[in-house]
């Protein structure tokens, strides 16, 4: 999707590493291909309209959902952002966004499920952009998940890119943001669960020394500007967003980190830190179903 860390020299050549990467077997997967929709799914009991002031509606958001859940039969969405047909955004090094959001999306369910989260569901998608996002809507709402999870990697605006030449291709790049970044949406009718998700995955990937991508909230971003729901783990509103404001139930996208920076590009491909991703993920998961007595309190601070 669309933004951008570096430890890695950013001349280090690295396609072909990154090309055989992704270059996987999902048939072992349990995966949910959308290529039509299902049936329409009964409707979920819209939350009533508040009558609070809005600074007690705030505050009343920040609290998290009682959440106590069996694993076992907790069903997770873990939807694989793009399709093959509209890949997303190009890495610095010329591969498709697709390929980063499926190896790390079949990497995070496959993990759920070894933690005992029996019911999660890799979610592929088939057919171009608008289509393909209506469709992984009605794949996740007919399946009746409790929570949905969309992988993402990101990039910049255009007008951030820079050219560079590499194995001799001319590509675009840009080092000067960096950093993953967690999106929930007011219009989803479980608003106050995905924004309590949302923060257990960032308080994880934080604690694993990870930093989020601060620039969504600044005005040079123009149209792609976000509100930061929360500056310490880096959460943004993203209201219009498909996949966030049509699921009927709580909903998150995770844009692990940007691929159009150079170094953290090779950083996303790699084993190292596609595991702290996807251990954040597990680990927030188990404390989304056992909340810990600290984590309201925690909650009201932010």
């Amino acid at each position: 999707m669309l933004v951008a860390f570096a430890l890695l020299p950013a001349g280090v050549s690295e396609a072909g590493w990154l090309s055989n990467l992704f270059k996987k077997d999902t048939s072992k997967h349990d995966t949910a291909k959308t290529q039509a929709a299902p049936s329409k799914p009964a409707a979920a009991p819209k939350p009533e309209a508040s009558s609070k002031p809005p600074a007690e509606e705030k505050a009343a958001a920040a609290k998290p959902a009682a959440t106590k859940c069996d694993p076992a039969k907790l069903r997770i969405a873990v939807d694989v952002g793009h399709t093959k047909q509209s890949d997303g955004a190009m890495s610095a090094r010329d591969v498709p966004e697709y390929n980063f959001n499926l190896n790390l999306a079949q990497r995070v369910a496959d993990k759920l499920k070894s933690e005992g989260f029996a019911e999660t569901k890799l979610m592929i998608t088939e057919g171009k952009a608008r289509p393909s996002l209506i469709r992984r809507v009605a794949s996740a709402n007919g399946m009746k998940a409790d929570l949905f999870l969309s992988i993402h990697h990101d990039s910049v605006p255009d007008k951030f890119k820079e050219k560079w030449e590499f194995e001799g291709k001319k590509l675009e790049y840009s080092d000067r943001f960096s950093g993953y970044s967690l999106f929930v949406s007011k219009d989803n009718p479980y608003y106050e669960t995905s924004l309590h998700f949302a923060r257990l995955i960032g308080r994880e990937l934080k604690a694993k020394g990870l930093k989020y991508a601060d620039q969504y909230a600044l005005p040079i971003m123009g149209k792609y500007r976000h509100d930061l729901l929360d500056r310490d783990v880096g959460i943004y509103r993203y209201d219009h967003l498909v996949v966030l404001m049509k699921t009927q139930m709580a909903a998150v996208l995770l844009e692990a980190g940007s691929i159009i920076n150079r170094d953290e590009e090779v950083q996303m491909a790699s084993p190292e830190r596609q595991d702290m991703i996807v251990s954040s993920v597990a680990t927030a998961l188990k404390r989304f179903c056992n909340p810990e007595p600290e984590t309201a309190a925690s909650d009201k601070k932010n």
